[in-house]
């Protein structure tokens, strides 16, 4: 991807570290309304403002960060700071955009913890219906887009089925990589006509190293945590493996994360749930619930700096998958195997964001008559009236 003249704020050249990191921190603070909503502003900021990209090399990048698992518009921004920064570049647009939301739940962690009945707030539990209605978007959203016949809704359905079934973090690496395989085996090959073929300055060797690192660490770090019984080490390894194993990004991580902190006591489920929906009223990525859930955790360490570890942990595989994947982008993306095997796991991702959608989120919000009729009005806002999610906080 070619450099252009005059984006760093009127400057010619490359813009600096500094001007990467204060870009996307005014991202940061106003990028409302969730992953979908914030590819939007990304593109409304590179392609037509600065001018950083084009719209085929926009749309390779968006693809890319699609395929991969984790947070897509995190991996979009992360890969647009490496692309115009190298690797510092790639750290300082991760840290614009996900610094307000983070030290936001940070400080509502600490809050919590001084004012535990902050959670039974009645605020809390209104945020908490409207998330039930943000959620009921996303599903509708990803169903309209990932679940067009037959054979796609069913595999969504029976994923929901097995994830409700089955109550184990294993069951939705399981769910997912037989999506991979009935995707394979069973969904017609796609051909995608001539496309941008996209420069991405990653070298292979780079890209090879990000994969040795991402396997290694997501094999290692539950052999060290299981054989040394560090609680850091466990709560790393909790946090990596959530980040590393969603598809779908944004609300797909929650009932991941719900399996790992709650089951075994590091964070109750009613300081699970206020804190999620106080994620809801935040700008920048929903992967930043991670900082809380490391500041409010049980154990040491907790506060900012379980905090900052539980972040930096959701959001390592992110950085891993970007680097590795980049330099052979265009090549997988088309393999009628890969993207056959993709539509699978797309489907039943939104099996796993229906069960979501029921538990924790509807069953512990919705109480009653009135909590369904708020909820079902701000569904309605949300998808036919088109109101912005954070015009309700």
């Amino acid at each position: 991807m070619n450099e252009r003249p005059g984006t760093d704020l009127g400057k010619t050249g490359p813009p600096s570290v500094f001007a990467v990191f204060l870009i996307f921190l005014r991202l940061g603070l106003t990028s409302f309304g969730g992953p979908i909503a914030h590819l939007g502003y990304l593109r409304s900021e590179f392609v037509e403002r600065r001018k950083w990209l084009d719209e085929a090399a926009y749309a390779d990048l968006v693809a890319l960060c699609q395929f991969l698992p984790g947070p897509a518009s995190s991996q979009v921004g992360i890969a647009l700071g490496a692309l115009r920064a190298g690797l510092p570049g790639a750290v300082a647009a991760w840290s614009g955009f996900t610094l307000p939301s983070a030290a936001i739940m940070v400080a509502f962690g600490y809050g919590l913890r001084f004012f535990p009945d902050v959670s039974a707030a009645g605020w809390l539990h209104g945020l908490k219906l409207a998330a039930v209605a943000v959620v009921a978007q996303a599903v509708w959203g990803m169903g309209h887009q990932f679940c067009r016949d037959r054979l796609r809704a069913s595999l969504a359905i029976l994923a929901a089925i097995v994830v409700l079934a089955w109550t184990s973090v294993l069951a939705q690496i399981t769910v997912i990589a037989l999506g991979a395989l009935a995707g394979w085996l069973l969904l017609p090959a796609v051909e995608i006509g001539p496309a941008h073929h996209a420069e991405f300055r990653v070298s292979p060797r780079t890209s090879g190293l990000a994969w040795i690192v991402f396997f290694t660490l997501l094999g290692l770090l539950p052999v060290l945590a299981a054989g040394t019984g560090s609680h850091t080490l466990a709560l790393f390894d909790s946090f990596y493996r959530s980040g590393a194993l969603v598809f779908g990004g944004g609300h797909v991580v929650l009932p991941l994360l719900h399996a790992e902190v709650v089951p075994s006591g590091w964070v109750s489920n009613r300081d699970f749930l206020a804190g999620y929906g106080m994620a809801q009223a935040l700008p920048g990525p929903l992967f930043s619930f991670a900082a809380y859930l490391g500041t409010v955790g049980s154990g040491s360490p907790h506060g900012w700096l379980g905090g900052l570890l539980a972040l930096v942990g959701i959001f390592l595989p992110a950085f891993l998958l970007v680097f590795g994947a980049l330099p052979h982008w265009n090549v997988w993306r088309r393999r009628p195997i890969i993207r056959s095997a993709f539509d699978g796991v797309n489907a039943v991702v939104v099996g796993i964001l229906l069960t979501a959608l029921y538990d924790p989120i509807f069953r512990s919000a919705v109480h009653g008559p009135v909590d369904f009729a708020l909820a079902l009005a701000a569904f309605a806002l949300l998808m036919f009236w088109r109101v912005s999610p954070s015009c309700g906080w």
